[in-house]
């Protein structure tokens, strides 16, 4: 079978021109004008913008006459008020090395020794960084590398301790198609969509809440049951007036970013789905509120107006996580493989590990040592920089809704 398009030839020589020097329209076409003339063919371009400082290579096959081509840039550069650089040698733009990944870097603010710590690990594992991009400036730095040249797994392991030692977060995801595709994101909700914890939230109506947020704490770090602590902390509510149910929601706050990652990412076709220890009667008002597709938590019974202190049916714990995860991947026709999960407990361990990506937000030690990646800046709408996603593309969406967002700090 012919191929799809002739192969490269190694030995053919080629070009590199660099252009730098202050923006200004017309810098591109008037360079690409001036190699029409040559005959040449154009292998590979980059072009980079910061603060109105422009670099710009292109990548040609070598003409007949290398020196006129030398002198035509040189001319040209000094028309445009900039300088420019030229390489010789041979072989085309040759593909990416094996092991490509995107590495997120999140600081809040980001440090130059951050990271130079971790570009300097990157090297350590023979990785190469191929391209550097910013996907957000406020209110965290986010920053992409391309990298290639080493198994992502590897360097996830590597850089996850750097950034534990600099206090910055960074996720390394495989490149790819997947990471551009439609997705499942399945949250927890207690401490991770929504600020606090709803059953604690309870306790406080029903004037128990330094007994039950004992149990819960306990229960998060992973050192009792879930199931068996669930039970527990509900026996204590027994006789709550079922009114403490729409009181508590009027007091749930989302964590800071929720609506505009939820928002966003559903313009990308993307489903959603919360997965919770809590309960019914809380997660699905949240739910509707925010268009969630898909819902699974506990119910609480109730008996002539009162909490029973009494759980309906099987308990949505560790496990119980973990299968909803499953289920709502087959029923939205997604690939498991292209689940996102996101928490912050114990009782996430197994929903993150059967994710495609799991992320543990604002997470217990013993989560953030087991997830995929970590993110600790308190924003949720973090995750769609994870995802290839801009901080500027996500208010020019919003912006073309109607939706106005803060401006951004001078600097």
């Amino acid at each position: 079978m012919a191929p799809d398009s002739p192969g490269p030839d190694e030995a053919r020589s080629t070009v590199l021109l660099t252009f730098t020097g202050k923006d200004r329209p017309g810098v591109t076409s008037t360079v690409f004008a001036t190699l029409a003339t040559f005959g040449v063919d154009v292998l590979d371009i980059e072009q980079i913008l910061l603060r109105r400082r422009l670099l710009l290579g292109v990548l040609v096959t070598a003409p007949r006459d290398h020196k006129a081509l030398v002198r035509a840039a040189e001319a040209v550069a000094e028309e445009l008020g900039m300088q420019v650089e030229v390489d010789h040698g041979t072989g085309d733009n040759q593909s990416r090395r094996e092991g490509r990944s995107h590495v997120t870097v999140l600081g809040m603010p980001l440090r130059p020794r951050a990271f130079a710590a971790i570009a300097g690990r990157i090297a350590d594992t023979g990785a190469n960084i191929d391209r550097i991009e910013r996907m957000a400036r406020y209110p965290v730095t986010a920053i992409d590398l391309h990298v290639s040249g080493t198994d992502p797994d590897k360097l996830r392991e590597v850089l996850a301790r750097e950034a534990a030692a600099q206090q910055v977060d960074v996720a390394v995801q495989p490149a790819g198609l997947l990471r551009r595709g439609m997705r499942l994101i399945v949250m927890d909700v207690d401490s991770t969509l929504v600020q606090g914890e709803v059953i604690e939230m309870l306790a406080e109506e029903a004037g128990c809440l330094a007994e039950v947020a004992r149990v819960t704490e306990a229960a998060m770090r992973g050192e009792l049951d879930f199931e068996e602590s669930l039970h527990e902390r509900v026996r204590h509510l027994a006789g709550l007036e079922a009114s403490a149910f729409d009181a508590v929601y009027e007091r749930l706050r989302l964590s800071p970013g929720a609506r505009t990652m939820v928002r966003t990412l559903k313009r990308l076709g993307y489903r959603f789905a919360i997965v919770s220890g809590g309960f019914t009667q809380v997660t699905d008002k949240i739910a509707a509120d925010l268009g969630i597709d898909f819902a699974a938590a506990n119910e609480l019974e109730v008996a002539d107006g009162r909490l029973t202190g009494r759980i309906v049916g099987p308990v949505v714990d560790r496990a119980g996580k973990a299968a909803a995860l499953r289920r709502f991947a087959e029923e939205a026709g997604v690939p498991v493989a292209a689940t996102i999960a996101v928490g912050d407990g114990a009782n996430d361990l197994d929903m993150l590990s059967a994710a495609g990506l799991g992320i543990a937000f604002n997470a217990k030690p013993v989560v953030q040592q087991a997830a995929d990646t970590t993110v600790n800046v308190p924003y949720l709408d973090t995750i769609v920089y994870l995802l290839g996603i801009t901080r500027e593309e996500v208010e020019a969406a919003d912006a073309a809704a109607g939706i106005t967002t803060p401006a951004p700090p001078l600097g």
